[in-house]
């Protein structure tokens, strides 16, 4: 079963997560150094800090640096898409149907079952038993191509109530309870909370299963922290006295 983790509700941001947190949320993600500081400081973050961070970002290869404006890295970008996709999900009718995944390869190392498990949970997977993934087939994404090489992809209709196969695969009130403790801080009056939580809630809603409104218990705040998010962007990037 997917669960949540079991830790504190905010973790402080270094000026490198705060930078990516930024830049994540610019459309589209490429800010001048100026606009990267002016961000920076909006949320409680000293610019000097925050020019060495983004140089010493530059240096690792996480940004690159063109035309006087700093950008993600590809590898960056794909974490971009991923947050887009979490933040704005492509549903469409559920008719009942599942998606099933099975994985076909065998003797692949540490390394390589991990990046694969990282696929699956990144397209709202989850594993029912080892080598076994599903979700309700609700979700518009594309599948990556190489994923056809180690895995058979399905659709199905299973014998087993709905709601108890959901319960088998994810922990919702978990998920929902830190939801929406989170979605509460993201309404900070302080704006370093305010960005420390909106930026845990974007983790938290890369997490969301987007499943079936029926198959949701009541309460489920996933929508509310996304619209959160949408009043949190306009307001990162503009000044206190604008």
């Amino acid at each position: 079963m997917t669960t949540t983790e079991d830790a504190p509700l905010l973790r402080p941001v270094s000026a490198r997560s705060a930078i990516l947190t930024i830049l994540l949320a610019a459309d589209p993600p490429s800010l001048s150094a100026s606009q990267i500081c002016a961000a920076a400081t909006r949320v409680g973050y000293a610019e000097a800090t925050a020019r060495v961070a983004a140089s010493r970002m530059v240096s690792s290869g996480e940004m690159l640096r063109e035309d006087r404006s700093y950008t993600l890295s590809p590898r960056l970008m794909e974490r971009r898409r991923r947050v887009d996709a979490s933040v704005s999900p492509r549903l469409r009718d559920w008719s009942g149907d599942w998606e099933l995944v099975v994985i076909t390869a065998v003797g692949r190392s540490p390394a390589d079952r991990s990046d694969l498990r990282g696929d699956l949970t990144g397209l709202g997977l989850a594993e029912l038993r080892e080598g076994v993934w599903m979700r309700p087939d609700n979700l518009e994404r594309p599948w990556p191509e190489r994923l056809d090489t180690t895995c058979r992809r399905m659709v199905v209709r299973p014998v087993e109530d709905a709601a108890d196969l959901v319960g088998q695969l994810w922990d919702l009130d978990a998920w929902s309870t830190r939801g929406r403790a989170l979605l509460d801080a993201t309404g900070s009056e302080d704006a370093n909370t305010r960005f420390t939580a909106t930026a845990a809630a974007v983790r938290h809603l890369v997490a969301d299963p987007v499943l079936p409104t029926n198959l949701l218990p009541d309460g489920w705040p996933g929508d509310e922290l996304r619209a959160a998010y949408a009043d949190y962007k306009p307001w990162l990037f503009t000044t206190p006295s604008d």
